[in-house]
């Protein structure tokens, strides 16, 4: 009876909580766990007049259609050297952002260049498309027509050119995300005790010792988390980035091409379900197994940092 009591009274502590929180699992639930069913559709030929309970179940032919043709492995190797190169890099400039934001002492410039850097990740993809575009057209961009002429470089058409996009597209996403991703930093450095400082001040450290020794150190567990997060993320890219800011170019496939977008494009342009389906399915087998591997290794270096 007490045990029972003591529950209750538990419970009705934790229900505001709970209630708070409820909005936020059911979207979850909805979004994310129900149409996890649909993962059927990988092994099926869906007929649409039997319905995907009733289409008939195809096993793993699918996925060996998928793996048959050089899309694949052009949209792996493109998804996930994308994301490890947004991930390295894109810490790197975060941190090192953060760190110099941190040392603007009047508050009125330290909001405005807050605010500034992260303006661009509030920007739609589609204005950010046009943005690219207006650089790199080659009938009135500023680069084709201003630049390269001014250079006495060659003329360059982008939209036709492939080897250029890897760096385009690794401009293009720092510029947008590197300022987010920088405040989440600020934050952690904000928390960092200011007598730390002080202390390593008065033994004779300098800027650069303090960031060493104190700052990027007591950064660990942030950065390692959201290692993590984007390791869990890496087969996935950022449909916006790879589809409209290419102008889904088809001349630059060979190094545009991704999981996301080549799920789209089977969708939309070629009504393939089933090898969309299937490449869905590929995609979040390979993040699972990226994410266990790296809390595995983070693990062993750092148990304490590790998710689980």
């Amino acid at each position: 009876m007490k045990r029972k009591h003591s529950f209750l009274k538990s419970f009705s502590h934790e229900l505001p909580l709970l209630l708070l929180a409820l909005p936020g699992l059911v979207y979850l639930i909805i979004n994310n766990y129900i149409p996890m069913l649909g993962i059927i559709i990988a092994f099926k030929k869906l007929d649409y007049a039997k319905g995907i309970l009733k289409s008939d179940w195809v096993g793993l032919k699918n996925f060996e259609f998928l793996f048959s043709t050089p899309d694949a492995w052009i949209m792996t190797r493109n998804t996930l050297l994308y994301n490890l190169a947004f991930i390295i890099i894109g810490t790197i400039f975060a941190i090192v952002l953060a760190i110099m934001m941190n040392e603007i002492a009047d508050r009125f410039f330290a909001k405005y260049f807050q605010g500034m850097y992260l303006l661009p990740n509030l920007i739609s993809w589609v204005v950010v498309s046009y943005i690219v575009f207006a650089f790199l057209n080659a009938d009135t961009g500023l680069i084709p027509k201003v630049i390269l002429p001014a250079l006495r470089a060659k003329d360059i058409n982008f939209y036709t050119s492939p080897g250029y996009w890897p760096f385009i597209l690794l401009i293009v996403f720092l510029w947008k995300n590197t300022g987010y991703t920088s405040v989440i930093y600020l934050s952690s450095i904000a928390g960092i005790d200011r007598t730390i400082y002080e202390a390593a001040r008065i033994d004779g450290a300098g800027k650069l010792d303090q960031i060493r020794y104190i700052t990027l150190p007591l950064l660990k567990p942030t950065i390692i988390i959201l290692f993590l997060f984007s390791i869990g993320r890496m087969m996935y890219s950022d449909f916006g980035l790879f589809y409209q800011v290419t102008l889904n170019s088809g001349a630059l496939f060979s190094t545009t091409q991704t999981i996301d977008t080549y799920v789209y494009r089977a969708l939309m342009q070629f009504n393939n379900v089933n090898m969309a389906s299937a490449a869905g399915v590929y995609q979040s087998i390979v993040g699972f197994i990226l994410v266990l591997g790296a809390n595995l290794l983070i693990k062993k270096i750092n148990p304490e940092n590790a998710l689980f």
